[in-house]
């Protein structure tokens, strides 16, 4: 089974037309240049771990994937939301319920490094998947696998950042976890397997937390952010591909015209930006802060981003002057301008584009009887598609009922225990003018019939309500 690199961009129209059409094993030979100049790990490594320096997401500084300067954000700013990041991860759940649209804003101005992975998991679900299948990641771990995909994943290993110090080493530690995440999801949807794309999605996972929990945020993105994407006749994508055209329409008409005119089918050009969530596409600032808000709103931030970069470079007929034909049109898309993946510039594009997911989904319908018209019924049968953290949250509520009243006692049928106090200024008022000593009323404590209200005894510590013992277990502590 030949599988093709995944390196940088799109490459020519002519050569993969064919080719994208049909299965994942026939996504396109993307960014050759790059990795094929790979030669040995020393020739990788820098000649040595002493003289290699990395940036601060750990690319090898001089590799075409480190970053140039950089707009930091002051520290004090910094400082203030780590301490708004860790208030809501202590109380998610009542941040989810309540107040979405902070949660919303404040991935939208980005999550603090320090709390990017934790975060991503909260976000995505994955944290509460895993609680609801403890050790089962484990149990794939250690399973042989299906020869089939391990030679598959074992060959794409390199390939994933190899200017990154997680994955620089052959056989590394990143290298490692990298393979392990891969072929855990194989024996974990077997029906499914491998698809290259998941490579570059699992690795960046990798750089932000440890293997179990990354093949569990890895499975909410399969499942609930991008439902069938990585099948096998890359159905999903392709209907993808014509939301996104359409959408274009409406977006920048420009553009729309001129795709339209060169013929230009979109999966030429989106396969690798959707299906690899733009991991291999933008500065990696640019990509830290597409995922921060892609796992809180879900794939309409993909789509936005999209529809920015096609805007922005074939939108306006100056644009045009350059990319006449085809090949120039597609040699432009895969060379896109720094200016317009710029972090902020980028970022507030996507922010304001009136892009929704009820578009989204009314689109979805559209192209959908379209496929079914010249295609026939879809061979994946995926899940529907969830729309961010909120969508998720819902769906799959938390094991525990935090915010569901429960009783801190059962007192149990039959008379009830009258307090000491009580008993005396009860006989007290027996024995006054209120009526005689064998009257009514002194029928006998807790007799049928008797007007008494009951009191509740005071809550000792050992019978703690559930709701304040499953609040108190929610607190995580993983940075």
């Amino acid at each position: 089974m030949a599988k093709s690199r995944g390196g940088g961009g799109p490459g020519s129209p002519g050569s993969r037309h064919h080719s994208l059409a049909g299965t994942r094993e026939s996504l396109a030979e993307q960014g050759g240049d790059e990795l094929s100049s790979l030669g040995s790990d020393s020739e990788v490594n820098g000649g040595g771990p002493e003289e290699r320096r990395v940036d601060k997401f750990g690319f090898i500084v001089g590799s075409r994937s480190a970053e140039g300067p950089l707009e930091e954000v002051p520290l004090e700013v910094l400082r203030q939301r780590e301490s708004k990041w860790l208030d809501m991860l202590n109380n998610w759940d009542k941040w989810m319920a309540k107040k979405h649209k902070k949660i919303r804003l404040r991935c939208q101005k980005g999550i603090p490094p320090s709390l990017r992975g934790r975060a991503w998991q909260y976000l995505s679900g994955s944290k509460v998947k895993l609680e609801q299948n403890i050790g089962k990641f484990d149990e794939l771990d250690l399973l042989p696998g299906d020869p089939k995909w391990l030679d598959v994943i074992e060959r794409d290993l390199h390939r994933q950042f190899p200017f990154h110090e997680m994955f620089v080493s052959r056989g590394g530690h990143g290298q490692q976890d990298l393979f392990r995440v891969l072929k855990a999801y194989t024996l974990y949807r077997p029906e499914e397997g491998y698809c290259q794309a998941q490579a570059p999605i699992a690795a960046v996972l990798l750089m932000h937390m440890p293997a179990e929990q990354a093949f569990w945020c890895l499975v909410q993105i399969c499942e609930k952010y991008l439902p069938g994407y990585y099948s096998e006749k890359l159905e999903a994508i392709q209907l993808d591909g014509q939301i996104l055209f359409s959408l274009l329409h409406k977006v920048s008409p420009v553009a729309y015209k001129h795709l339209s005119k060169q013929k230009i089918d979109p999966i030429l050009y989106m396969t690798e930006w959707f299906m690899c969530a733009f991991s291999r596409t933008l500065p990696w600032s640019s990509v830290l802060r597409v995922w921060d808000m892609f796992f809180c709103e879900g794939v309409k931030i993909i789509f936005r981003v999209g529809l920015v970069l096609l805007k922005h470079t074939l939108g306006s007929s100056d644009k045009l002057k350059s990319c006449q034909g085809q090949y120039e049109t597609m040699e432009r898309l895969r060379a896109l301008s720094p200016k317009i993946m710029q972090e902020t510039f980028l970022v507030q594009e996507v922010i304001e584009l009136p892009v929704t997911e009820r578009q989204i989904e009314r689109e979805h319908l559209i192209q959908l009887k379209k496929w079914r018209e010249t295609h026939g019924e879809l061979q994946c049968k995926s899940p529907p598609r969830l729309h961010g953290a909120k969508a998720i949250s819902e769906a799959e509520p938390p094991t525990h009922k935090a915010l569901e009243p429960v009783p801190s006692i059962i007192v149990p049928p039959g008379p009830a225990p009258v307090p000491k106090a009580r008993k005396s200024k009860e006989k007290n008022r027996e024995k006054g003018p209120a009526g005689p000593a064998n009257g009514p009323g002194a029928e006998g404590n807790g007799a049928p019939g008797s007007t008494r209200e009951l009191l509740h005894p005071q809550v000792s510590p050992h019978h703690q309500s559930k709701e304040s013992l499953s609040s108190r277990e929610s607190e995580d502590t993983y940075l």
